[in-house]
């Protein structure tokens, strides 16, 4: 089973940018921390972007994949395009956000993207893109059962 895990705007600030928010492990460090909890069988590959079209190219491109864990940032609130990209492909997506976005600003507690999606984890920390990772791995392994 391959995962994509896409990460857009700021998420490049991981570890620098409001680590009171956002904790202090950098990008690099949850791949790590990824790469360690992922189980035998399962490749995950990770792809950051702050620009959008990049993003929806990075969707397009995930037709070899069995799930993607998306990390929009704040295109997550904006995007209709990103949306778009998300109903065109067949992978599943799981939207993730490491704060509680209904626990913040007003404009954050709409997503434009999770009615396209699998499921949406939000407020766990890094632990939410695990916690996709599990949602991805059990939604695969109930369809080929």
């Amino acid at each position: 089973m391959r995962i994509l895990v896409l990460n857009g705007p700021n998420l490049n600030l991981l570890g620098r940018r409001e680590p009171d928010v956002y904790g202090h492990v950098s990008l690099k460090g949850l791949a790590t921390d990824m790469m360690l909890a992922k189980p035998e069988g399962v490749e995950i590959s990770f792809k950051q972007s702050n620009h959008e079209g990049e993003i929806i190219d990075a969707l397009h491109d995930a037709y070899d994949y069995e799930g993607v864990i998306l990390n929009a940032g704040a295109y997550t609130h904006t995007s209709i395009a990103i949306r778009d990209a998300i109903s065109a492909i067949a992978a599943p997506v799981v939207e993730v956000h490491i704060s509680n976005v209904h626990a913040r600003e007003v404009f954050r507690h709409e997503s434009k993207l999770a009615g396209v999606c699998l499921g949406v984890i939000t407020g766990f920390g890094l632990n939410s893109y695990t916690l996709a990772m599990h949602a991805l791995i059990e939604h695969w392994r109930n369809r080929h059962d």
